[in-house]
């Protein structure tokens, strides 16, 4: 069960009770959360400590405030009631005194609800002012998340890579291919590595010194095979390249690699005038 682990601890579902997420990745939650019991549980259990949270930091009405709105009502009341005193029959008065006994506890009733509609509304305001600067923590925490994580996958895929260089001392079928600079860049080279059982080809972003290419070129690694050249695929390189192996198309028999700078996208055929580096095989 890592994948439901490493799916709850990303973060998403904060988000998912936030309504901070779009509509395509609600449905994937909710359907995560029916499949698995354990998002369900964890998307309950963050409501909960969000409405904790929010009623533990609510702003409290200022101490009489109830008073104060009762006491506006009934002078409001007591300025308004100029009546004409009327002679009227006996049962006549007693219904309209008890209708005016249930005008009475009705006004008494609007003023209770007023007084808690304030109540709820102060509350509400300092529950809505701490919920945005939850959401904006969490929003801050997720990011921080997502680097963290983004740094660990690459020091793994270092240290796997670094383990590969590694293993091929060892290993008599990996050939260590250096390439050397032409008269293009005489200080240009890189290095090869070719598995000649496996025909895997990988190029090391570790040992290699060559100029970065722009956005228009990219460099084509080449094997002369019999005396013609295959095309083993591009890469770039840049200031921010990551990760030291880089993966290549498979070859079976090689004399010589060498690389070209060419168009984006790579050439059927090498510029010879735009050869950078080569190196022959030495088995």
């Amino acid at each position: 069960m890592e994948e439901v682990k490493a799916y709850i601890e990303s973060g998403i579902l904060e988000l998912y009770v936030l309504g901070q997420l779009a509509p395509n990745e609600r449905v994937e939650v909710e359907a995560m959360a029916a499949k698995y019991p354990e998002v369900k549980q964890e998307i309950t259990a963050i409501e909960i400590a969000m409405e904790q949270y929010a009623l533990a930091q609510a702003l409290q009405p200022t101490e009489g405030l109830d008073k104060e709105i009762f006491n506006r009502i009934e002078n409001t009341q007591a300025g308004s009631d100029h009546t004409e005193s009327v002679t009227i029959p006996f049962k006549i008065a007693d219904d309209a005194k008890q209708y005016e006994s249930k005008i009475k506890t009705l006004r008494f009733a609007l003023v209770a609800c007023i007084a808690l509609l304030v109540v709820s509304t102060v509350a509400l305001y300092s529950s809505h002012t701490e919920l945005g600067a939850a959401k904006e923590q969490i929003a801050d925490l997720s990011s921080e998340k997502d680097q963290f994580t983004s740094t660990v996958n690459y020091m793994k895929q270092t240290n796997s890579d670094l383990q590969k260089i590694a293993d091929m001392v060892d290993d008599p079928d990996w050939k260590t291919v250096r390439l050397a600079g032409t008269a293009m860049d005489p200080k240009a080279k890189m290095t090869v590595y070719w598995h000649i059982k496996g025909n895997h080809v990988m190029v090391d972003n570790s040992k290699m010194k060559l100029p970065a290419n722009d956005d228009a070129h990219q460099y084509q690694l080449w094997a002369l095979v019999n005396g013609k050249p295959v095309d083993l695929g591009v890469f770039d390189v840049k200031p921010d390249t990551t990760g030291i192996l880089v993966n290549m198309k498979n070859i079976a028999a090689a004399q010589t690699f060498a690389v070209t700078l060419e168009k984006r996208g790579g050439s059927p055929s090498p510029t010879m005038d735009q050869m950078i580096v080569a190196g022959n095989v030495s088995i």
